[in-house]
C-alpha cells in the first residue's frame, strides 16, 4: 500500500477555479451576484449561467476570468437540513476599496448577515436567495498575518469596522458597480459530516497542508495561504450532500506534474478504504467525489 502523505503536497501556485451551485430560481440567482455580489454575467442560456470578471479593454489584453457557475436544476429538491454541502463560498476582492464598494451595494441592495475581522483578512458575510452562504473578502498583507509558534498561520473573529471600510470605498478615486480585476474566488468553506474523513480526502488525498484546527473545524491550504478550504461541523450534518446547492467547485495546479500527483495520492487514499473517495477522467484533468458526494474537480489553468 502507497502511503498517500509520502507522495508530496500541492503546489505553492495552486488555486481555486469556479465553484457550481444548482438553483431553482435561475434569474434572480444571477441578478443577485451580478447586482449585490459584484460580479458579471459572462454567459447564459436556459440552463446555465455563467459569472465572473469582465474582460478588459483590447489595451488591457486582460480576458475575463469565470468564477461562478448556476445551474438551473428546479426539480432537484431543496438541501436537506441534515446534509453535508456548501457553507460558503468567498470571492476575494483586491483591495480594502473594493471590500467598500462591496459593502456599499449589499447596503443599497440585499441584507449583511455578518462582518469580521479575521486579522488575515476583513470579511462580510451575507445568503443568497437559494439560502446558500456568500462571503466577499479582502485580505491584509501576509506580513501582517499572525503566525503560531509550529508556523501555522491563526486567524480570529474579531468585529469589523464597517464604517473605515465604507470609507476606504469613497476616497477610492475608481470606485465601480462591478468586482475589479483582481477579484477571484478565494476558498471554499464546506459543511461535512465528518473532519477526519475530509482531512483524508483533502490533506491526504488532493494534498493540502493543515492549517489551523478548532474542535469543530478544519483549515486547509497550499503555499502557506491562511485557508483554500474550510470544513466545520457546526450544524451537525450527517447525511451525504443531495438536494441543491453546491455542484463541484475546482482546484487549479499549475502543471501535469502536479495533476498526476494529485491521481497517485487518491489512488492511495481510495486503496486504504478508510473512506469512500470515487474519482472519474475529464478532458481537462480529474473529478473527485468525497465521502460527502461533495465533487471536486482538479485540472490545470
Amino acid at each position: 500500500m502507497t502511503d498517500a502523505s509520502s507522495i508530496g503536497s500541492l503546489p505553492a501556485e495552486t488555486r481555486l477555479g469556479r465553484a457550481a451551485i444548482r438553483v431553482a430560481g435561475l434569474d434572480e440567482t444571477i441578478a443577485f451576484y451580478r447586482d449585490v455580489v459584484g460580479l458579471t454575467a459572462l454567459d447564459r442560456d436556459d440552463e446555465t449561467a455563467v459569472l465572473g470578471v469582465a474582460a478588459g479593454s483590447a489595451d488591457a489584453g486582460r480576458d475575463a476570468v469565470p468564477l461562478l457557475v448556476l445551474e438551473h436544476d428546479p426539480d432537484l429538491p431543496e438541501r436537506g437540513r441534515d446534509e453535508a454541502g456548501l457553507f460558503h463560498t468567498a470571492f476575494r476582492v483586491p483591495s480594502r476599496a473594493a471590500l467598500g464598494e462591496a459593502l456599499a451595494r449589499v447596503r443599497d441592495r440585499w441584507r449583511l448577515d455578518g462582518a469580521s475581522d479575521h486579522r488575515v483578512s476583513e470579511a462580510l458575510y451575507l445568503t443568497d436567495p437559494e439560502g446558500n452562504g456568500v462571503e466577499i473578502y479582502r485580505d491584509r498583507p501576509r506580513e501582517e498575518w499572525p503566525v503560531a509558534e509550529d508556523g501555522t498561520v491563526t486567524m480570529t473573529t474579531d468585529p469589523l469596522d464597517l464604517e473605515a471600510v465604507a470609507a476606504a470605498a469613497a476616497s477610492a478615486a475608481d470606485s465601480g458597480d462591478r468586482v475589479p480585476p483582481g477579484t477571484d474566488l478565494g476558498h471554499v468553506h464546506l459543511e461535512v459530516t465528518s473532519l477526519s474523513a475530509f482531512e483524508a480526502v483533502y490533506v491526504d488525498g488532493l494534498g493540502f497542508a493543515l492549517g489551523m484546527t478548532g474542535p469543530n473545524v478544519r483549515f486547509v491550504a497550499a503555499g502557506g495561504y491562511h485557508h483554500h478550504l474550510g470544513a466545520n461541523t457546526w450544524r451537525g450534518r450527517t447525511t451525504p450532500a443531495a438536494g441543491r446547492g453546491l455542484a463541484w467547485f475546482e482546484v487549479v495546479v499549475p502543471d501535469a506534474a502536479a495533476l498526476a500527483a494529485v491521481r497517485e495520492r487518491l489512488a492511495a487514499v481510495a486503496s486504504d478504504g478508510a473512506v469512500d473517495v470515487r474519482v472519474n477522467e475529464r478532458a481537462d484533468g480529474i473529478e473527485v467525489a468525497d465521502a460527502d458526494g461533495i465533487s471536486v474537480r482538479v485540472r490545470t489553468p
